[in-house]
């Protein structure tokens, strides 16, 4: 037996879709969505674009979420649910044109800007998407390894060791095809749903407080930190760049381009409204039970693990790790399957999943070993996150407001302007954040 050459590890990969898994044939003669090829049934088409908006809707209820919706409700109280509904609000516009971006052109958005862009460029863009994926997979892994410790009192190492077990199994699923793995994805969101439905019932935050926190309002030293984490743990690049490749198969459906896009629309308002109501829920009950009770400095996940336990009872307690737990596994997972998408999409090559997901685990364990704040490296992984935002935003609103690209189906002025807005707003935002630092 001869040994692996460099091709093993390193293949060349070309057309749509190319880093994601190919859904099972249906039989001979017959299309994609099981009917008959070349007469697709449109209701069938219409259905079958549902899902790829709920993979990316995990990494907007990730661990980073859990760290930066503590700290902001124990530290503010409800003051930053106007940042959490905007920075929503926001994901919503960018992940449809992400959407859009793939469905109408079958090509993901790293391979537009491979298409579209100089080398050099292109390989800058490439860089700096696999330092935010590094940042991303950060906090996934870490909260994982979090939930675990909490529900079994397993040392943080070792419970790091076993997330990334987790993390192989739920990436093995793409082996029987993309819904596989949608449904998947999605059951666990539903988890994480359900765990803090629970606790805002439980807890009962105050809905006049709720309501005063949805009026816009800058508060104090920190506070624009925080509110950048959020934006950053919100509105993620690597998914931008993920869910642009998730709706490259709808191109090939053929049938009604106006209902296709439709359904995109509605499976991101829908897929976004839960993440929506999961990180303002998450807010509220850290701000209820944290906030001016002179619990303020409790604003670590573990932290708040404990007062929940000690105010709200164990089944609160239980429900938040195991949501936790839900929310690590899965988004680590889906910022492995980003990473794929952004090597094949930007270079043309990827390697396999089992390496990549070993390479991009190494630094949270190393932060596991050594003992640092896991809740502070959390945050700051966020921050990293909305930095790296206007590299994937902008290239999107320019190439989905291009006729050449998107022909007919190209943003309109109003589309165009909100898309720029957006771009241009969280660019200031970080600026000013690096001129309050420093």
């Amino acid at each position: 037996m001869t040994a692996p050459g460099p091709d093993a590890l390193v293949q060349p990969v070309e057309g749509v879709g190319a880093a994601l898994p190919a859904e099972p044939a249906h039989g001979h003669g017959h299309g994609e969505d099981g009917t008959s090829a070349g007469t697709p049934s449109r209701r069938r088409v219409g259905l079958s674009v549902l899902g790829p908006a709920f993979v990316a809707a995990v990494a907007y209820v990730d661990p980073g979420n859990f760290a930066t919706n503590i700290q902001g409700g124990a530290r503010f109280g409800y003051m930053l649910l106007w940042v959490v509904l905007g920075a929503n609000l926001i994901a919503m516009l960018v992940q449809y044109l992400a959407a859009k971006l793939g469905a109408v052109t079958g090509k993901s958005l790293p391979e537009q800007c491979r298409a579209h862009f100089p080398r050099w460029a292109t390989l800058a863009m490439w860089i700096q998407a696999e330092v935010i994926a590094m940042a991303t997979d950060v906090a996934e892994f870490l909260g994982a390894a979090i939930g675990l410790n909490l529900l079994f009192g397993m040392p943080l190492f070792a419970a790091g060791l076993i997330t990334g077990v987790i993390a192989f199994g739920i990436l093995g699923l793409q082996r029987h095809g993309y819904r596989s793995f949608e449904i998947a994805i999605a059951a666990l969101l539903a988890v994480v749903l359900a765990g803090f439905l629970y606790e805002t019932l439980r807890i009962g935050p105050s809905a006049r407080g709720a309501l005063h926190g949805f009026i816009p309002s800058l508060h104090g030293s920190g506070f624009a930190y925080l509110a950048v984490g959020i934006v950053g743990a919100t509105v993620m690049p690597h998914v931008i760049y993920l869910h642009s490749a998730l709706t490259t198969r709808s191109a090939q459906k053929g049938g009604d381009r106006s209902k296709l896009l439709r359904m995109e629309r509605l499976d991101v308002i829908v897929a976004l409204s839960v993440a929506g109501l999961v990180n303002l829920a998450m807010l509220a009950v850290a701000a209820k039970l944290l906030h001016g009770t002179g619990l303020d400095s409790v604003s670590t996940i573990i932290g708040a693990h404990h007062v929940l336990a000690e105010r709200a009872g164990g089944g609160a307690a239980l429900a938040f790790a195991i949501a936790l737990l839900a929310s690590g596994a899965s988004s680590s997972s889906v910022g492995t399957y980003a990473g794929q998408v952004v090597m094949a999409g930007f270079l043309g090559v990827r390697i396999p999943t089992v390496v990549r997901r070993a390479i991009t685990m190494l630094p949270a364990l190393v932060i596991l070993a050594i003992g640092v704040s896991t809740t502070d490296a959390l945050i700051f992984s966020q921050v990293v996150l909305s930095f790296g935002i206007p590299f994937a935003l902008i290239p999107l609103v320019v190439f989905t407001g291009r006729r050449e690209v998107m022909g007919a189906d190209a943003n309109g002025p109003v589309l165009r302007v909100a898309g720029y807005t957006v771009a241009a707003a969280i660019t200031a935002m970080n600026l000013f954040l690096v001129a309050q630092q420093f």
